[in-house]
């Protein structure tokens, strides 16, 4: 698995999430991809939205594991 092909899939995939992120004042942020794990920051409003957890496992580790099945995790990190 290229790290680079990986990372670029994984962006793709957070572009297309985005726009409903900063819709209510948040984004996302790549941090890392080490092994078949991805880790991600919720910025602005996200970090601290009670839906927070929703939004990552529902919305975000979904897209990425679909686009990339070889992806196995997908943590948030602070």
């Amino acid at each position: 698995m290229e790290t680079t092909a990986v990372k670029d899939k994984i962006e793709e995939v957070l572009e297309g999430l985005r726009p409903f992120l900063r819709a209510d004042g948040g984004d996302v942020e790549l941090v890392s991809v080490e092994n078949q794990t991805v880790r991600l920051r919720l910025l602005g409003a996200c970090r601290s939205c009670t839906m927070s957890q929703m939004t990552m496992k529902a919305g975000i580790e979904e897209g990425i594991k679909k686009a990339i099945p070889e992806i196995l995790y997908v943590e948030e990190v602070n």
